[in-house]
């Protein structure tokens, strides 16, 4: 591996002031040199040892093939800056997907360079102990955020040659802007170093083609993330007795808190809908009343701390059992799950599974008399009646995000099923409180149930199995959790 060193600020050329004072910037007072030298002397090791990320190998591999791919180009992947969520507060970081896929970093404002299949990681020097800067600038001093990996910490840990950021723009403004592919919209500087090119798309296209098929180091980590929300699922459970006549905001955070306990964070904002809200696809204002007698549709997943996510659904009795009209609508979502999980296999189409569970959608509702039309004649292409209760896609990619690989081209997204690929199976039925369509006893609720599925030579296999899914196992399965009193959750 190859590193540079960090760049070492000469405080006695930093605009001092007089003999007895620091410059450290506009629109902040001078430090004292006594405060200086007082600041940064007498510190122990910082924390760093000599260890490498556990998917270093897979992102050398993956640098290798993206290079190889595009060997006449050079190749720049920015992973993105703060993003302001008030003034002067930060969102949480989080880096690019395309550039932690290659990478594994976690640094903000670093850039990945791979030229020749030669891959260079280019990060900011430490605002540590060397520096001004670690007690004086409270975005990124370490005294103020912690400590980061600079050049040469990232060097050792991601095992990939690095250099500083400040050579960026040297090392890219010389080169014929035709020869550079750049992933846009991350890091509006780097964007700026490089006219933009018609071929610009083809670099994200191509790593979202590249992370349809997962490998064994994010098979393992999807498969994490999903046993952490299953966790979730259960605290969740648990909580239902005292969330009873308070809110959805208490099944949020009940996840949420996992989910941060766990992992990195949630995946994507949670869906806590209990009640008429489960007729909402995307739900998140989580602001609803939790109620016995109605269901709560809760759509979560944990990121687990290497980002990859899981996105599981489940349907359940806030008070442990179905009514007769609850069960009806989930056992038909169940059957339509099952026949497009059924349908996930190698060599089908992506569609598949979509259309094996519509089928069976458009029969129920046949047999419930809300669909008028024969199930064939609702499911023409130029009709497709039984999306007024059904309405989304049954599938989608899952990995690094939730709705992973979305640049790739639709003849690849949209193609054949390979080994690795791991999609969500979800279908939904939705009977709106004010639809005169639906029978009154049935208005107001809504049902979906969602796995994640990863594809193999052999089948399926359901990486969410240990949360229930068939209607007697999740009554059994939350009177369980209500009876083991050691585990409940005490909210007040």
């Amino acid at each position: 591996m190859v590193s540079s060193e960090p760049n070492k600020i000469d405080v006695s050329a930093e605009h001092p002031i007089s003999d007895n004072w620091v410059w450290v910037g506009e629109h902040r007072p001078p430090v004292p040199r006594t405060l200086f030298e007082h600041m940064t002397s007498s510190w122990g090791d910082d924390p760093f040892d000599d260890s490498v990320h556990p998917a270093a190998d897979y992102c050398a591999e993956r640098r290798r093939r993206v290079g190889e791919k595009f060997v006449d180009c050079t190749l720049v992947i920015p992973t993105g800056n703060y993003k302001v969520r008030a003034n002067d507060t930060n969102y949480r970081f989080r880096p690019g997907t395309d550039f932690y896929y290659l990478t594994a970093c976690f640094e903000p404002d670093a850039v990945l360079v791979i030229r020749n299949t030669v891959s260079t990681l280019y990060v900011p020097a430490r605002r540590d102990k060397n520096t001004h800067e670690f007690f004086t600038n409270d975005h990124y001093g370490e005294l103020w955020v912690g400590y980061r990996r600079g050049i040469s910490e990232s060097a050792q840990f991601y095992d990939i040659a690095t250099a500083p950021i400040e050579k960026l723009e040297k090392d890219l403004v010389g080169l014929d802007p035709s020869s550079v592919l750049t992933v846009r919209g991350f890091d509006a500087q780097v964007d700026s170093f490089i006219t933009p090119q018609g071929r610009d798309t083809e670099l994200p296209t191509a790593l979202s083609e590249m992370r349809l098929v997962k490998d064994e180091f994010e098979v393992a980590q999807l498969q994490l993330a999903v046993d952490y929300t299953v966790k979730g699922f259960e605290d969740v459970v648990r909580a239902l007795p005292e969330a009873e006549g308070r809110g959805e905001r208490v099944i949020e955070g009940v996840f949420n808190l996992r989910a941060r306990v766990e992992g990195n964070d949630v995946g994507y904002d949670t869906i806590a809908a209990s009640g008429a809200h489960a007729t909402i696809l995307h739900w998140i204002n989580n602001d609803g009343i939790v109620r016995r007698g109605d269901m709560l549709l809760l759509d979560a997943g944990v990121e687990c701390h290497n980002l990859y996510t899981a996105d599981v659904t489940r349907t359940m009795p806030i008070n442990g059992t179905f009514s007769p009209e609850q069960r009806v609508m989930y056992e038909l979502v169940y059957r339509a799950q099952e026949a497009g999980i059924a349908a996930a296999v190698v060599g089908a189409n992506f569609i598949a599974p979509h259309e094996a569970a519509m089928k069976v959608l458009a029969q129920g509702l046949y047999d419930m008399g809300i669909l008028k039309v024969e199930p064939e004649e609702a499911l023409r292409r130029d009709r497709q009646l039984h999306r007024r209760y059904t309405l989304h896609g049954v599938s989608h990619m899952l990995g690094l995000d939730v709705h992973d690989c979305s640049n790739a081209r639709s003849e690849h997204y949209g193609g054949e099923l390979y080994e690795g690929y791991v999609i969500t199976v979800e279908p939904g039925l939705y009977f709106q409180a004010n639809d005169l369509t639906v029978p009154e006893n049935y208005r107001g609720q809504g049902v979906r149930i969602e796995d994640d599925i990863l594809i193999t030579a052999t089948g399926p296999k359901n990486l969410s199995a240990g949360l229930p899914r068939a209607i007697d196992e999740v009554e059994a399965w939350m009177k369980g959790l209500w009876a083991d009193g050691t585990t409940n959750l005490r909210l007040r």
